[in-house]
């Protein structure tokens, strides 16, 4: 059976860069399932599957669709039981779900206007005007705008990174010995900034850095199948 994984690129179809699909390859390569990546545009996911959702990723696996990357991790570790664990229990849901919420209200917010205007031009022209128009309208300003808060974003992003410096110090996971899907979940948003700007987030040395070069590593290097920016 093949599974389908859209996946949200800019011109450059071979770049995936959305936080959110980076968990889903990551969750998938985790279970050990195979799967094919189909790049779409912002313009495009209207259309995707009859208008089954509005965000990606969307996952098709057989005949189930599922969007949202925690329901897709939710999915995968009820229909794989038999595979490597996402989670490790409902405790392991429960940190993944206040991971998700410090990474994005902490962590997204900061990159989106750090890395706005490159993702703004990494895109093809209608998706450019569109996310021109809906992330205005979000912010209330200019795009060129909320690139420049996004230097002081820039400036004091490492001490958003502290909680996850000091677990960091016991432990080489988030999950512990090994990842879980709370490791994912940061990952994401630490590799969409990788792909999408030529800023550099994390300090060479940095605990978190270390976690970061490790997580790249899993799954023979998945991460590293795209490089940086």
């Amino acid at each position: 059976m093949t599974r389908k994984l859209y996946a949200l690129c800019g011109t450059d179809r071979t770049r995936p860069f959305s936080p959110h699909v980076w968990k889903t390859k990551l969750s998938l390569a985790h279970k050990g399932l195979g799967f094919d990546v189909a790049p779409i545009g912002f313009t495009e996911i209207p259309k995707l599957e009859q208008g089954a959702t509005k965000i990606v990723p969307l996952l098709r696996d057989g005949e189930k669709l599922v969007s949202d990357s925690f329901d897709i991790a939710l999915y995968l570790e009820e229909a794989y039981p038999e595979r490597p664990t996402l989670f490790s229990g409902e405790g392991g849901k429960a940190m993944a779900r206040f991971v998700e919420g410090w990474s994005q209200m902490t962590l997204h917010p900061a990159i989106g206007r750090i890395a706005i205007m490159d993702i703004h031009d990494s895109l093809e022209p209608v998706d450019r005007a569109y996310f021109r128009r809906s992330r205005e309208e979000r912010f209330g300003r200019p795009l060129e705008t909320v690139a420049e808060a996004g230097k002081t974003d820039l400036e004091t992003f490492s001490a958003k990174l502290e909680p996850l410096r000091h677990m960091l110090k016991f432990q080489p996971f988030i999950g512990g010995e090994r990842p879980l899907f709370a490791d994912y979940i940061v990952f994401g948003a630490l590799q969409w900034a990788r792909i999408v700007s030529p800023h550099r987030l994390l300090a060479t040395g940095d605990v978190v850095s270390g976690w970061f070069e490790r997580c790249l590593d899993l799954h023979d290097g998945l991460g590293r199948s795209v490089t940086a920016a």
